[in-house]
């Protein structure tokens, strides 16, 4: 699919559809007008005969008069004074239905409208991804004559006022590269376990390396072994599968420059181990390792923009199944800081592999670091699938994120990260155990976590119940890659 900005009249422009705004109260968007005029009072019409109710969200596609240069007329609800979510809600309903129709070429008009705390960037970059997402398919792993058909949008042409035409074009680009991050991790999310093995990972990362400029190392365990990564090893000794450390770095800051680490868990299966997760769902936990999917999308969207910052993406990768020579409760692990750990119970894994990545993290004398993880299901019970979990070390860096993610549509809620809750992660035969009890699950796994940050800037996504969706719509959500993007490029745009 390709973008372009014109300020040019959309009314004139010869496309499969046009896509114009509606309010209530019959009141028409500049260009409704102009299309109305041109059709001999058709918008106004199915106004009246409430065809379309005009709420935020609501449409309607019908064929446009032979006066009318375009074949199709979208007309797209955005209520009576729109904020930004009625906008959002607008701009993924107008791309559903495009994305539902034989449309190949569209005219947006949507992000000429004037909407409270939206400028035109942020507006041309919600149209964009809300494109993005609608378009999204995975159906390459089905057989040919069962592939969705591959007819659709090709080009869409936002218009703009003059005076916003260049803000527009910003907002395109941006969302173009976050689209593609986007993309990428909801690609890597979906493939099975059997295809998306650690090794398939490095493989992919080395890929990227080359086409996009990375610097791309994978560690194996060999390597993993020489730095005492007891914690992240023990958990792939149940699989058959070798554990890999991916690292790609973007190098677009100054030499020496404190980079932004990304750390993302890369359980490319979990069935819980010894502590054998139910039947019931399990497929899902190929969706493990959406957090180490969400760092190639934000790497790969951060070498698009050619941002000026330095950034590291580290990916623990691994699977967590059950052997004879897997993890048992109750066995004590050693860690890449030294610290000693106690599994009680190993399908809390994810904070074994992530906890020797942070440590790792160290050696790049970080600004910041990030984990990014489907940590825990307390956190799906707490927050539920609208909002991640923040968890973070300082309030500054809190904010960052929170307005990032406000910006991005793409939101977090922050959770506690008290002392007081340190005391549930006390072992009598370790320095601490990696569980913390039924209470605040969500919250002693970050403070498990915090264990291993100590001096860092530091932040923890817990995305369990963000990263994919179940049920008629399962699949990857490619969360929080817009989020993540957001916070880089106002890191970038801060400098």
């Amino acid at each position: 699919m390709k973008f372009s900005v014109t300020t040019n009249d959309a009314i004139s422009a010869r496309c499969d559809c046009l896509v114009i705004a509606v309010h209530d109260n019959g009141r028409l968007s500049a260009c409704a007008s102009k299309a109305d005029r041109a059709s001999k009072g058709l918008v106004t019409r199915l106004l009246k005969q409430k065809d379309i109710s005009a709420k935020p969200g609501s449409t309607l596609m019908v064929p446009a008069p032979q006066e009318m240069a375009a074949s199709r007329l979208l007309l797209v609800g955005l209520g009576d004074k729109p904020d930004v979510d009625d906008f959002a809600a607008a701009a993924a309903a107008a791309a559903r239905s495009l994305c539902r129709s034989p449309t190949r070429k569209a005219v947006i008009t949507l992000a000429e409208i004037a909407v409270a705390n939206c400028d035109p960037r942020a507006r041309a970059r919600l149209v964009v991804e809300a494109l993005a997402v609608a378009a999204y398919r995975f159906d390459q792993l089905k057989s040919s004559n069962n592939k969705n058909d591959k007819s659709g949008l090709v080009r869409v042409t936002l218009t703009a006022r003059t005076t916003a035409a260049t803000a527009a074009r910003r907002g395109v680009g941006e969302a173009q590269a976050i689209a593609n991050g986007v993309h990428l991790a909801r690609d890597l999310g979906n493939l099975p376990g059997n295809i998306c093995t650690p090794s398939y990972l490095a493989r992919r990362a080395r890929q990227l390396g080359r086409s996009h400029g990375l610097r791309v190392s994978v560690l194996d365990e060999a390597r993993m072994k020489a730095l005492k990564m007891g914690a992240l090893l023990s958990v792939s000794r149940g699989s058959r599968e070798p554990a890999r450390l991916i690292v790609m770095e973007h190098r677009g800051g100054k030499r020496g420059e404190a980079p932004v680490v990304l750390v993302g868990k890369g359980l490319t299966f979990d069935a819980g181990g010894i502590s054998l997760k139910p039947a019931a769902s399990m497929d899902e936990m190929k969706y493990d390792m959406c957090g180490g999917a969400s760092v190639f999308g934000a790497l790969l969207a951060a070498a698009e923009l050619k941002l000026p910052l330095n950034v590291v993406g580290i990916v623990p990768s691994s699977e967590n199944l059950p052997d004879g020579a897997a993890n048992k409760p109750g066995d004590i692990v050693t860690s890449m800081s030294g610290k000693t750990i106690e599994i009680l119970n190993t399908d809390a894994e994810g904070r074994l592999i992530l906890c020797d990545a942070l440590s790792y993290a160290e050696r790049y004398k970080p600004d910041t670091v990030i984990d990014i993880a489907t940590l825990t299901g307390a956190c799906v019970i707490a927050l539920g699938q609208p909002a991640t979990g923040l968890f973070v070390n300082q309030d500054g860096l809190a904010k960052e994120l929170l307005s990032a993610g406000d910006e991005a549509r793409d939101r977090a809620w922050q959770l506690p990260l008290w002392k007081t809750y340190q005391k549930q992660l006390k072992s009598p035969f370790a320095d601490i155990g990696n569980i913390g009890g039924r209470s605040a699950g969500a919250i002693t796994a970050a403070c498990f976590l915090s264990r291993f940050t100590e001096g860092m800037r530091w932040a923890h996504l817990d995305i369990a119940g963000t990263a994919w969706k179940s049920g008629a719509g399962k699949g990857a959500t490619g969360r929080p890659v817009p989020l993540l993007c957001r916070f880089l490029i106002n890191r970038a745009g801060a400098r």
